[in-house]
């Protein structure tokens, strides 16, 4: 059985172009192994992450891929949380993010960001009151989601680790959208305005973004910086980007929920 650390290794040679016999012998896979890695990776990972993750291997490894994690960590840090499992003594964990039933591409999305993390684990649709309970058991989740803790997230200290703030740089974009699916809409705003020819209204696309917890508006302002969108405190709890080309910028990779 060979580890999760070796398989990815395996599948970056096979994305060098290397030759089977090559990997072999630069890794210790047997050749047939390899062949049957490269002509499906999917499988090569669904095989090794039951057991261990990318953050647990003896040389631990960035989550992969990295966009699909970016993204789930910005559900996570809105509508989504870890708790226990089971039987206790087993330490299996429970990833947990409620999804509206009004946008069902987004539930597809959240659960294909979820396993694309934990391609050996399942993935189930609890449905609820009104939204859909996106959910995937694993003893790695608090591994990878270090941010999960007892009580509520805006009670308690909201930090990414060095690795995740690597992720997070590369792929901004989709950890702002991860975050804007959560806990942010695209919504039309509308204005009047007295003329003395009288009363006009005016119509522009905003987003905003709602949250109670200090340190994700922090995480979410500094990602908005990165990518050069402009942004404000509408209320104390609530970011507002309504600028055009601004709301430009976030239709590029945002866009209304769907």
């Amino acid at each position: 059985m060979y580890d999760t650390a070796t398989r990815r290794a395996v599948l970056r040679l096979v994305h060098d172009g290397l030759t089977a016999s090559e990997i072999s012998r630069r890794t210790g896979v047997s050749r047939a192994t390899v062949k049957e890695w490269r002509d499906d990776p999917a499988k090569a990972l669904r095989s090794g992450t039951r057991a261990t993750c990318p953050r647990c291997d003896a040389l631990p490894s960035l989550p992969e891929p990295h966009a699909d994690y970016a993204y789930l960590l910005g559900l996570y840090l809105g509508d989504g949380c870890i708790s226990p499992a089971g039987d206790p003594a087993k330490a299996v964990w429970a990833l947990r993010i409620m999804c509206a039933n009004a946008w069902p591409g987004l539930i597809n999305e959240c659960e294909q960001a979820m396993r694309a993390i934990r391609p050996g684990n399942k993935v189930n649709r609890v449905a609820c009151s009104g939204c859909t309970e996106v959910k995937s058991t694993s003893r790695h989740w608090p591994c990878l989601l270090p941010q999960h803790g007892p009580g509520e997230k805006h009670l308690r200290t909201i930090r990414l680790m060095s690795w995740q703030e690597e992720i997070v740089n590369e792929c901004t974009e989709r950890f702002v959208r991860g975050l804007l699916h959560s806990d942010g809409c695209r919504i039309t705003n509308r204005v009047r305005r007295p003329l003395p020819s009288g009363e006009r209204w005016y119509e522009y696309p905003r987003y905003l973004f709602v949250n109670e917890s200090r340190d994700i508006f922090e995480l979410f302002g500094a990602a908005l910086d990165r990518l050069g969108v402009a942004w404000r405190y509408s209320k104390p709890n609530t970011i507002s980007i309504a600028k055009r080309d601004a709301v430009a910028r976030l239709d590029e990779f945002v866009g209304p929920k769907y």
